[in-house]
């Protein structure tokens, strides 16, 4: 009942952000200082903010800006890790250099690389989902890399081998194929990570340009009124956590569904 709950949520969410003009018809970066922090009304339903732009608008157009980093640092990470996990975990002469240097990067913190990356190149999207996916790389690559070395000494790997199958094909028909359960579910914990991760780093300024409405720049802009009007950052905020929790809930199912004993511990 949970994950279905979840599942509409997020439906809710992708479908809001994909028809965002025609749901609302106030374009979110308009600004009307006539009409500042004006109370929810029949024109403004959720209220205006203090440069008197529309609040709905922004926290729907703002659910754009974070599944498309959410959802192509998914996609990037999953790639990327999943290309270098395969060479680590087979090939035992490159595992101690690959793995040493996702070890280095898995020990700065998330949150600082990524400034640090976006403070080089500039704010944009793509920046800052390039900032997100580097951090999550080694997560994958450490999961296939596990998978990898437990299947390359089952007799079917051996046996591919004895036979002269070339090393692409045992990677891409032997040894990737036990990936994509255990991957499926990371993608959406990476999903789920990548869009907290944005929501902080715009929050901190060090985002998307300002000009771009997202959750966290919302919030940033709503705390110094949060006494007066706490709904400029109630509303992006509930946003932000039903989009988390719901992907997290999916990731859970998903994992329970792929992975039977899991559901058996929990029974």
């Amino acid at each position: 009942m949970v994950p279905m709950i979840a599942s509409v949520v997020l439906a809710l969410i992708v479908l809001a952000a994909l028809f965002a003009p025609f749901i609302t018809l106030h374009d979110p970066v308009q600004m009307s200082p006539a009409q500042r922090l004006k109370p929810p009304s029949a024109g403004f339903p959720l209220g205006t903010d203090a440069y008197g732009r529309d609040l709905m608008a922004r926290v729907i157009y703002g659910a754009r800006v974070s599944l498309i980093i959410g959802i192509g640092a998914s996609i990037c990470s999953v790639v990327i890790g999943l290309a270098i996990g395969l060479v680590s975990g087979f090939f035992r002469y490159a595992d101690a250099v690959v793995m040493r240097i996702m070890d280095g990067l898995m020990a700065m913190p998330s949150v600082l690389l990524a400034i640090a990356i976006v403070s080089l190149v500039g704010p944009s999207i793509w920046t800052v989902m390039f900032a997100i996916t580097i951090p999550e790389i080694p997560r994958v690559v450490r999961l296939v890399r596990s998978i990898v070395l437990a299947a390359r000494d089952e007799p079917y790997v051996e046996a591919a081998i004895a036979a002269g199958t070339s090393l692409p094909r045992i990677l891409w028909r032997h040894l990737m194929p036990n990936t994509f359960a255990p991957l499926s579910v990371q993608a959406t914990y990476v999903c789920a990570s990548a869009i907290l991760t944005e929501a902080i780093l715009s929050f901190l300024g060090a985002g998307v340009s300002t000009e771009t409405p997202t959750w966290g720049n919302i919030m940033a802009e709503g705390r110094m009124y949060f006494l007066i009007k706490p709904e400029l950052i109630f509303w992006p905020g509930l946003a932000l956590s039903l989009c988390i929790l719901s992907i997290n809930l999916i990731g859970d199912a998903a994992r329970d569904i792929l992975d039977p004993r899991m559901a058996r511990r929990k029974e």
